[in-house]
């Protein structure tokens, strides 16, 4: 067996197991990664190890410690719980509320998942004092996280923006996150309005015992921990600081200044997560020296054409994602596929095929085999059917690879 077919089934294997099982892959690709370059290539291991992403580990250890110390100390929480009192003579407003509040969080760098995280338990007891199913709950709080999800300061969103840049898209950052925000939020806000969200507006309102209560005011040290983060969003739009100077200085500043506690926080981080991004992102870099990457490209290329490859790229990343991890497995391998896809098609649009990647692969996860699906049932009230939002949640998921082709279809390979 050739090199470009040993690391692309390298690469298959992976992605299988990332489906089956809750081994990271992270360290099962750079093991791969290491056997064919050095056993079946003739490569030295520091020429394989050079592909880990040196770069990229470093802004998101940066980005995750910092947001990572705002939950520890209770910021996060008390700004959720601050925030959906907005909503408390009407119940059709919470989940809205939920949905923008994500969005929110996602955006100025808490990410996808730390956010849903963060809301979902207070969004699940809320809704059930106030009559919302969870199952409405949990498609704009996971929705509204990951339209917010790619934010340049969040960690999917550097991700994203990483391996986009690698293959010449550069300069898109905000361009990315406004292309995922429209089709997530178009298709939450359907999903919404068409499952039970319109008789909402139409109920006398019911308000809960968690709106009524007074929320206690921010401690000296949450205020600073805002202050900081306002320091650092601010910088980065205005200014132009790197992302990752500024997420360190600040998580330095948290830390000097005693604000929290810089041990829980560490703990707290995504670990997982972010060696699972570098370790496969290791495994690409070798298929991109061994040639496994233009296999792969050919392969994709074999069922797409110009006109339908949106509508393909997002149906196939939807169906793995709602098993797999959309961005430590998903992202890093379907992203770099691009310009060799365009290759292979005899043209496309870069941004559009990226921008349909993206989607696809984020639009499923409200999956209960995806984390923030199981985040969702996790926190469901007790009064809830588990199966019945299971079966709703899976259904869901497995619906959005199909709803996710046709937007991609119709937003970037038609209006795009």
């Amino acid at each position: 067996m050739n090199l470009p077919v040993l690391s692309l089934t390298a690469l298959l294997i992976a992605v299988v197991i990332s489906c089956i099982s809750r081994i990271n892959v992270g360290f099962l690709s750079i093991a791969f990664a290491l056997i064919i370059g050095v056993f079946f290539g003739g490569m030295k291991v520091q020429a394989v190890v050079a592909g880990f992403p040196v770069s990229l580990f470093v802004t998101l250890v940066g980005i995750t410690l910092l947001f990572s110390q705002a939950r520890v100390n209770g910021t996060l929480d008390k700004v959720a719980r601050h925030s959906v009192k907005l909503a408390r003579d009407s119940p059709g407003m919470i989940p809205i509320i939920f949905f923008a509040l994500a969005v929110i969080l996602a955006t100025i760098g808490v990410g996808n998942i730390a956010s849903a995280a963060l809301l979902i338990p207070i969004a699940m007891a809320i809704g059930e004092k106030a009559g919302i199913t969870a199952f409405l709950m949990a498609i704009m709080v996971g929705n509204g996280a990951n339209a917010g999800a790619f934010s340049p300061f969040a960690p999917t969103g550097i991700i994203a923006n990483d391996l986009m840049g690698k293959v010449g898209l550069i300069g898109v950052e905000w361009r990315t996150y406004f292309n995922t925000f429209i089709a997530q939020s178009f298709v939450a806000f359907v999903g919404y309005f068409t499952l039970g969200g319109l008789k909402l507006f139409t109920r006398e309102a019911k308000v809960c015992d968690e709106l009524k209560e007074e929320v206690e005011p921010f401690t000296g040290k949450q205020k600073f921990t805002l202050g900081v983060i306002a320091a650092l969003v601010a910088s980065v739009m205005l200014f132009k600081i790197d992302v990752t100077l500024g997420a360190f200085v600040g998580a330095a500043i948290l830390t000097l200044s005693r604000t929290t506690d810089e041990e829980a926080a560490v703990k707290m981080m995504p670990w997982g997560t972010i060696l699972m991004v570098c370790g496969v992102t290791v495994l690409i870099a070798l298929m991109e020296k061994t040639g496994g990457m233009e296999l792969f490209s050919d392969l994709l290329a074999r069922f797409s054409t110009k006109t339908t490859v949106t509508a393909t790229i997002a149906f196939v990343t939807g169906v793995i994602s709602v098993y797999a991890s959309s961005s430590g497995v998903v992202l890093p391998a379907f992203l770099p596929t691009i310009p060799g896809l365009i290759t292979k098609l005899g043209g496309g649009n870069p941004m559009a095929i990226a921008s349909s990647i993206n989607v696809g692969a984020h639009l499923v996860d409200i999956s209960p085999l995806s984390t923030l699906g199981a985040l969702c049932l996790a926190n469901a009230p007790l009064s809830e059917d588990r199966r019945a939002l299971f079966n709703k949640l899976l259904l869901w998921g497995l619906a959005m690879c199909i709803v996710g082709a046709v937007v991609c279809f119709v937003f970037f390979g038609l209006l795009l």
